[in-house]
């Protein structure tokens, strides 16, 4: 597998790396042997973050015999300097090193977000003491929105971004990447396979391989999914024009408003189940109306709990209109369910 550079902060990576989300449901051991796997295959880059349940250590645990030959990246949600602060000594003890290569601010999608991070006594601070004190050594931040990641490079104060990107959320690849390849800042791009909506790997990662400065961090549950995407890797072919126009079918079907799994809407306090709502209509596409349906008749049914409050709106880095959106599949599963 090739390696690449993250930009400026010089850190030679895999071109694919690896996504903590997915390992948080399995057991720990389950856990590491999925994550062992994947460094075994080549990668070298493993990307998590303190609120991924356990990931971190199991991350910490499966790499522990072989932590100068990896490159660990892992997140804080805190704002402030003392939250971020004892956020990194978590995530230094969950991961069992003394260094986390590349430290991000999660989900930096507002752009009050990003002024508390650099102003006086805000995370930035925090992430600047612990890269003197040898406890970081390098910083980035991720990001849903647009026109604040872009203010974020513009500011020179970061190495690295991280953003969704795969050839339905395409938009990056504009005026986003350019900036921070200006800025010679390492571009990471999550939700390769959009967070699980998107079906076929070789549409997904032949799509990616044409931007070959961005690295994808997919996320992996199973040995079987790293090993079909490093065989994409390791016999690349261009898209063909049969490829090329089933992107643009499946673009056209999904549009520009869809659940993107993020799950940052999550837990609703009325108990309603958001995401599992919301994949409803790629489903029953995937699976058939009548079988999809059928598994999804227990989430539909706390559609109705929804009291319209607008947590999940104001949550949502994509700015769906949940409430509206739930009510509209649970129209479509009582159609397609019939």
């Amino acid at each position: 597998m090739k390696s690449i550079q993250l930009g400026k902060s010089g850190l030679m990576v895999s071109e694919i790396g690896f996504g903590g989300i997915p390992i948080i449901p399995l057991s720990h051991e389950a856990g590491v042997d999925v994550v062992r796997h994947c460094h075994a295959r080549g990668i070298t880059f493993f990307d998590t973050a303190n609120m991924y349940g356990n990931s971190e250590k199991m991350i910490g645990d499966a790499l522990a015999t072989v932590r100068k030959n990896v490159v660990i990246a892992t997140k804080t949600t805190r704002r402030d300097k003392a939250g971020a602060a004892e956020h990194i000594a978590l995530s230094l003890r969950n991961l069992k090193t003394d260094v986390i290569d590349l430290y991000q601010f999660h989900a930096v999608s507002k752009d009050e977000d990003l002024e508390t991070i650099l102003a006086p006594e805000g995370a930035m601070q925090a992430a600047r003491e612990a890269v003197a004190a040898g406890k970081i050594r390098h910083v980035g931040l991720s990001s849903h929105k647009i026109e604040v990641a872009l203010k974020a490079c513009r500011t020179g104060q970061f190495e690295t971004l991280q953003f969704p990107f795969n050839f339905i959320e395409n938009e990056p690849a504009g005026e986003l990447f350019k900036t921070a390849r200006g800025q010679n800042m390492g571009i990471i791009g999550m939700k390769p396979l959009g967070g699980g909506l998107l079906q076929k790997a070789a549409l997904c990662f032949k799509f990616l391989q044409q931007y070959p400065d961005v690295v994808p961090i997919p996320g992996i549950s199973q040995t079987a999914e790293i090993d079909e995407i490093i065989a994409l890797y390791d016999h690349r072919q261009p898209l063909s024009d049969k490829e090329k126009a089933e992107i643009e079918a499946i673009r056209a079907e999904l549009g520009n408003k869809f659940c993107h799994r993020c799950g940052y809407c999550q837990p609703c306090a009325q108990g309603v189940a958001i995401t599992e709502v919301m994949m409803f209509r790629s489903s029953a596409r995937r699976l058939s109306p009548k079988v999809a349906a059928a598994l999804s008749r227990k989430a539909m049914a706390t559609v109705d709990l929804c009291s319209n409050c607008g947590e999940c709106v104001e949550k949502c880095p994509y700015e769906l209109d949940i409430p509206v959106l739930i009510r509209e599949l649970k129209e479509l599963h009582a159609a397609l369910g019939a």
